[in-house]
Formats: structure tokens, C-alpha cells, sequence
């Protein structure tokens, strides 16, 4: 058993194999959607800038970039823009983040894998 496993080492080390993953970044600005309906304006804050909210758009602005895109990180969560509602209630407001700041990664391509021709 210990001779297998001592095997087992020697091969993992000794291989030429590089277990190392690279990623290309890019950091995106973009802006949520105000919600579809009209609330107070305390609630329509806070319905904002959930985290739930923040997280769901910044994973939808990466998977906007195309097939692999991930969210690394969420920079800045943004500013608060509130906007009255045309249903004549001056005391509703919809409210979105704009200039929200996400930095996206996804694999580079030829890093992992096996290439045809390199070995």
C-alpha cells in the first residue's frame, strides 16, 4: 500500500503536466432593471440593492459576454436612481443601480485540455 502510494507521488510530481488553470478578466459597467412594479420608495430601495438582486444581475451582465463567462468579483455595487411612476402616484418610485462595476473571468482558451500537435 505504501509503495503505491509512494508511486503515485513520484508520477504526480515527475510529470511534465501543468495543473495550473489561467483566466482571462474583464471588468464591465453596467446598470440593473428597475423593478416591474411600483413601490414606496423605502421599499423600492431596498429591493435594489438586495444582494440577491446585485448577484442575479452581475451573473446575467457576464453570461452577456458570451459561452464561459463567470462572475469573479462585484467591485461597486453602483448608485441608486429612483424614478416616479406614470400610474399618478407621486409616492411610488421604481428604483435601479446604474454603473454597476463586475469583473468577469472565463478559462483561456488553450490552457487546459489537450491541444492537437502538443504534447
Amino acid at each position: 500500500m505504501k509503495l503505491q502510494i509512494g508511486l503515485m507521488l513520484t508520477l504526480l510530481f515527475a510529470s511534465n503536466a501543468t495543473m495550473a488553470t489561467e483566466y482571462v478578466y474583464r471588468d464591465l459597467m453596467a446598470n440593473t432593471i428597475p423593478t416591474a412594479s411600483c413601490f414606496a420608495e423605502n421599499e423600492a430601495k431596498a429591493i435594489a440593492e438586495k444582494p440577491y438582486t446585485v448577484d442575479r444581475f452581475s451573473k446575467r451582465f457576464c453570461q452577456f459576454q458570451g459561452y464561459g463567462w463567470h462572475v469573479d468579483a462585484i467591485k461597486n455595487n453602483g448608485k441608486m436612481v429612483c424614478t416616479d411612476c406614470k400610474t399618478g402616484a407621486s409616492d411610488k418610485k421604481q428604483c435601479h443601480l446604474e454603473d454597476v462595476i463586475v469583473t468577469c473571468k472565463r478559462i483561456k482558451p488553450g490552457s487546459v485540455g489537450m491541444l492537437p500537435g502538443k504534447s
